[in-house]
């Protein structure tokens, strides 16, 4: 009997998913976070709405509707917005989830001044801090429980949702992988302030980029960040390589990866082939062979060149339709492991 409440509860969220649009939504800035950007089931029409370059089919400050109870936080890529995961975001919110977004300080679109490791050790506070926020909010607070919470990170964001899920890293284990693989994962110990050439000024950048990395990132204590509301993880091309591999064998919650066989920004070997080694309870959501570190943006930045265009531009080739099955698979990983037991509790007699 309880198995057919539980069908009779999902047929009828379902069905009244199916006429709800997708709301957009904002919680403001603080004086210690960015904003929260929120989208949502709303019972609003859509419209088209540009921000920035990008064009989205949203219901702006929509009135929010009862989806199914669960909140899902993506943390962004370096330098990221809230725009490149608006794909995802509604494939969430097709399934009921009500998806928050926090503006990681220093290091996204509108303020790039702070990434790398001085940006990790804050993010999964900020992770926290933007559920709390959910959770006060009046819109949505009688719409949620919080005691299950999902994350998915990409890139930047695939280290903040290591971290979440039990991952130890340090600014020395940065500093290490850049002295002894500088060449190799230049980007990743970089950014794209500068690439390499093959040309004479190659030497100068290496010495460069060994004195700046040696001289700021020698701490060795490890960098952990517990919020017991985490239950379910992805993690989208993270970077990887300072982490404590065995933090990562046996994640104190569900993990999930996406990986891109053609990233150069973060090598694959060097970052999430780590991890899938490490990890053997770990889901592989996605392996995407042909895919670039910028495949997982959707919708993609457009009109993107140089160093910035060849980190993050689709590989030729790459069948960019396939991204909307990714999608749904993180959408059902979050569905298996925060709905099953919930919509059990909700529709039990």
């Amino acid at each position: 009997m309880r198995f057919l409440h539980v069908l009779a509860a999902t047929t009828m969220l379902l069905s009244g998913l199916a006429q709800a649009a997708m709301g957009l939504g904002e919680i403001a800035a603080t004086a210690e976070d960015g904003p929260v950007t929120l989208y949502y089931p709303s019972g609003d029409a859509e419209q088209t709405v540009r921000r920035g370059p990008f064009t989205l089919q949203v219901a702006p400050q929509g009135q929010p509707v009862r989806g199914n109870g669960r909140l899902v936080v993506i943390s962004h890529g370096s330098g990221g917005s809230p725009s490149v995961h608006a794909d995802l975001a509604r494939r969430l919110v097709e399934a009921g989830f009500v998806v928050a977004m926090p503006e990681h300080r220093g290091d996204n679109y509108r303020d790039t001044g702070h990434p790398g490791p001085d940006s990790w050790v804050r993010r999964p506070a900020e992770v926290s801090r933007a559920i709390d926020a959910v959770g006060r909010d009046p819109r949505f607070a009688p719409l949620l429980q919080l005691d299950e919470v999902g994350v998915y990170g990409m890139s930047a964001g695939g280290h903040t949702a290591l971290s979440l899920a039990g991952g130890r890293w340090s600014p020395g284990g940065f500093k290490r992988h850049c002295e002894a693989h500088l060449a190799q994962d230049f980007q990743s110990c970089v950014g794209l302030f500068t690439r390499l050439t093959g040309g004479w000024l190659d030497g100068l950048k290496l010495w460069a980029a060994r004195t700046v990395i040696g001289l700021r990132f020698d701490d060795d204590t490890p960098r952990v960040h517990a919020d017991p509301r985490v239950a379910a993880v992805v993690a989208g091309v993270p970077f990887a390589a300072d982490f404590d591999m065995a933090s990562l064998a046996t994640p104190r919650v569900p993990l999930g990866l996406v990986t891109a066989g053609q990233d150069r920004w973060l090598i694959p070997r060097f970052h999430s082939d780590r991890v899938v080694a490490a990890c053997t309870p770990c889901e592989r959501i996605a392996d995407l062979p042909g895919a670039g570190h910028g495949s997982l943006l959707s919708p993609p930045p457009p009109g993107l060149t140089g160093l910035v265009g060849d980190m993050l531009n689709d590989p030729p080739g790459f069948d960019r339709s396939q991204m909307a099955q990714v999608d749904r698979r993180i959408t059902a990983f979050f569905e298996k492991h925060l709905l099953r037991e919930g919509a059990a509790r909700e529709a039990a007699p």
